[in-house]
C-alpha cells in the first residue's frame, strides 16, 4: 500500500486533516501523520461566525502522529498533504519539514494544501511561479513568496493542487486524489 504523508502540528485544522485522511484509506492509500515529533497533537475547528470578522477557535479532536519530521525519508511516500489551520505558521521553520517539502516539489510527486498549509512550501521556497489557492489572509504570505493567489475552490498547477479552505475539500481532493492514482500506477 502506497503510504501519503499529511502534514500536522499542535492546531492543525480538525476537517482539513481527518477529510483528507480517510479519502487517502478509501482510495487503498496509508495515511502517515507526520508532525515535529511522534505524539499526541490537539486539532481545532475554526469559523468565521456571523458578525465576526475574524476566526474565531474551538478545540477539536486529537490525532496521533505516526513519525516525526526528522525520521522521514521522502523517497517513501508518493505523495504529501500540507493540512491548515494555525500549526503550519509554527511548524514552518522545521529544516526536516522544509527538506521534505522541497523533495515533493523537485521530483514532481502529487501535493495537495489547503488553507494556512500554504505556508510551509512558501517558507521552503516552493511556490515561485506557482498558481495557488489559499484563505485569502494567506495571500500575502504566497505572493511575497513569488505565488500566484488565485481565489477559487480549486486551482490545479501541475503535481500541485490547492483550496482555499475545508469548504473547498469536495473540489480539490478528487483531482488531487486522480494525481496520486496516476503517480501509483
Amino acid at each position: 500500500m502506497e503510504k501519503v504523508l499529511i502534514i500536522v502540528g499542535d492546531a492543525t485544522e480538525t476537517v482539513d486533516t481527518l477529510y483528507p485522511y480517510y479519502r487517502l484509506i478509501e482510495g487503498g492509500y496509508k495515511p502517515v501523520v507526520a508532525a515535529p515529533e511522534k505524539r499526541r497533537y490537539q486539532m481545532v475547528m475554526h469559523e468565521v461566525k456571523p458578525g465576526w470578522t475574524i476566526t474565531k477557535e474551538w478545540e477539536g479532536y486529537t490525532i496521533q502522529a505516526d513519525v516525526a519530521f526528522a525520521e522521514i525519508d521522502p523517497r517513501e511516500y508518493l505523495g504529501i498533504f500540507f493540512s491548515g489551520g494555525r500549526a503550519p505558521e509554527y511548524i514552518r521553520e522545521d529544516e526536516d519539514l522544509l527538506r521534505i517539502t522541497r523533495h515533493f516539489f523537485e521530483e514532481n510527486k502529487p501535493i495537495a494544501s489547503v488553507c494556512h498549509g500554504v505556508e510551509i512550501p512558501a517558507r521552503a521556497g516552493c511556490v515561485k511561479g506557482r498558481r495557488m489557492a489559499t484563505v485569502p489572509k494567506c495571500k500575502f504570505d504566497l505572493e511575497i513568496c513569488g505565488g500566484t493567489f488565485v481565489n477559487e475552490p480549486c486551482v490545479i498547477d501541475g503535481n500541485l493542487v490547492s483550496g482555499r479552505t475545508y469548504h473547498d475539500h469536495g473540489h480539490y481532493m478528487g483531482p488531487w486524489m486522480k494525481l496520486l492514482d496516476q503517480a501509483r500506477k
